[in-house]
């Protein structure tokens, strides 16, 4: 989505990569007739592209003699944000029971990718025929949503009155919670931290994901047991109790939850045996824990910059030792770069307008250096459609354009931070920016770079750089601050991590792919991160 300077209305955890399951849902309309006596009898056959083949992944039920199939069948896959992943949806008349699909008239086609159908929520196309041509007035719909309960439970916890199990104390108690195993046995969910010599404890308000206490079901019993702990790990049962989430969730902040802690042996040896204290719910909140697909579905659009190095120190582009030598086969380092990052990102933008600017050349017609310009040459209008855009306005920007320096970073990084604080003005998760630089060597600004990513981490924005050629990169390992907090020369400490660095070396004899993967595998997680600190929720998400 291009964006302009102009006034705006108001308005993870776990694994490296961003994996989760998306469920597809098919409707076509229009389908072609291929019987004669009858309409179509449609089905869908879902491909994924893997190695440059068509393999198939699923087919929906046959709908009969329709036209206008909803299909109950739906199509589940594993969605990874940093892939490029190629689908087909094959719509066929079924004419006999053949699993072969040659056996069955073909009613058309459509290809996108996965990113395509997630960023849009829902898309309708047109059917082709193998020439490449439409499929009548064949259509086919497809609308996406994430395969999650993204519920958390938070939950505030003491006891009161709880028995004494220590000879010469009071006891040490902690608390497990338990759910009924698929085997019939309670497995362990959570276990409290320890609170020292007391009888009335207050624990420290925990998170669980809804899933993992109750299989998000809320009526399923749940079970709390009470420990008095010791050292050697024979800790000494206090009590327990079984209740539900949905009996929890009667806890509020001004009237806490009392449940009796009882221990069974007692309670049948004692006539007169109440309880073994009772267990406080102080609070109990569910929430919702947004990934970065329900940011996606909602709406949110990943705006992609390109910023280039121009410097003397790339070589003269007519020069095959010249980094920005483009070889007979088209490319160059730079060229990959762009390719691998862009050909994922632009499938998060909408209208896939970028702007593409270049640093460290002399510009004609007076020659002097500029550190933030249009590749185009049209400052006014920066922007390249798609990445085929900018790949043409890079080629045909060298020639014209004087290799100079010195390598600063921060005026460019300052060019995209400004709309991105303008962004924030609309107190919505509806626009993240992802600057891209690519260059070949030290930073000659690094002050000033630092405090421009230090400031850059309050906002809606992610750096990726890609160092090309041979030179000592440790500079840039130094703002990707995964091992340690970058500071600004004021000694402000940046907010979050915003900056991922890596040298293009490293992927010289790898597919391509993994250069996307490395490059693009920290964003989802940073997407996340700003708009959780900020309390923004996706746009139109529900209520937990």
């Amino acid at each position: 989505m291009a964006y302009t300077m102009t006034p705006t209305p108001a308005g993870p955890i776990g694994s490296q990569y961003c994996v989760c399951k998306v469920e597809l849902s098919i409707c076509g309309q229009n389908l072609l007739d291929r019987d004669v006596t009858s309409k179509s009898d449609p089905f869908c056959v879902l491909f994924m592209e893997v190695n440059g083949k068509w393999v198939e992944l699923d087919r929906t039920e046959t709908a009969v003699n329709n036209l206008n199939p909803a299909f109950a069948k739906k199509f589940i896959i594993d969605y990874h944000f940093e892939e490029v992943q190629k689908l087909k949806f094959a719509l066929f008349d079924q004419d006999k029971s053949s699993t072969q699909l040659y056996e069955h008239d073909f009613l058309g086609e459509f290809s996108c990718t996965l990113g395509t159908i997630v960023s849009s929520k829902k898309i309708t196309r047109t059917l082709l025929l193998g020439n490449g041509k439409p499929a009548g007035k064949g259509m086919i719909t497809i609308a996406a949503q994430e395969l999650s309960d993204n519920r958390v439970i938070t939950l505030s916890m003491a006891g009161r009155k709880l028995d004494k199990k220590d000879l010469f104390g009071k006891s040490d108690p902690f608390l497990e919670f338990y759910k009924p195993g698929d085997d019939g046995k309670w497995m362990l969910v959570h276990r409290t931290e320890v609170i020292k010599y007391t009888l009335d404890p207050v624990w420290k308000p925990f998170t669980v994901p809804l899933v993992s206490l109750c299989d998000g079901d809320m009526e399923k019993l749940i079970k709390v047991v009470c420990y008095d702990y010791d050292s050697d790990g024979g800790h000494d049962f206090i009590g327990e109790l079984q209740t539900s989430v949905a009996r929890l969730c009667e806890a509020q902040d001004a009237s806490p939850l009392e449940l009796e802690c009882i221990n069974p042996k007692k309670q049948k040896k004692k006539k007169n045996y109440k309880n073994s204290g009772i267990i406080i719910v102080k609070s109990c909140k569910i929430t919702r824990d947004f990934s970065f697909l329900d940011y996606i579905l909602g709406g949110c659009q990943l705006m992609f910059t390109v910023g280039i190095d121009f410097t003397a120190s790339n070589g003269n582009p007519q020069e095959p030792s010249s980094l920005h030598y483009i070889n007979p086969l088209g490319t160059n380092e730079y060229l990959s770069a762009i390719w691998a990052v862009g050909q994922i990102i632009q499938d998060y933008d909408s209208d896939k307008m970028f702007p593409a600017l270049g640093f460290g050349a002399q510009l004609p017609p007076d020659w002097k250096v500029s550190h933030e310009f249009a590749i185009n040459f049209n400052p006014r209008n920066p922007f390249c459609s798609g990445v085929e855009g900018i790949v043409q306005a890079y080629s045909a920007c060298l020639p014209h354009i004087r290799f100079y320096g010195p390598t600063n970073f921060s005026p460019i990084i300052n060019h995209v931070a400004r709309f991105a604080a303008q962004a924030t003005q609309q107190e919505t998760a509806s626009q993240y920016f992802i600057l891209l630089i690519i260059t070949d060597g030290v930073i000659s600004d690094m002050d000033e770079t630092r405090h421009a990513v230090v400031q850059a981490s309050k906002l809606p924005m992610s750096i990726i750089i890609v160092g090309v050629g041979n030179a000592d990169f440790a500079a840039m390992e130094f703002l990707d601050g995964d091992s340690r907090v970058l500071h600004s020369y004021t000694g402000e400490e940046a907010v979050r991590d915003i900056v991922q660095f890596v040298p293009f070396r490293n992927f010289r004899n790898v597919p391509k792919e993994t250069l996307a993967k490395a490059v693009l595998a920290e964003l989802p997680q940073q997407v996340v991160q700003y708009f959780k600190h900020q309390n923004l929720p996706p746009i139109n998400s529900e209520p937990a």
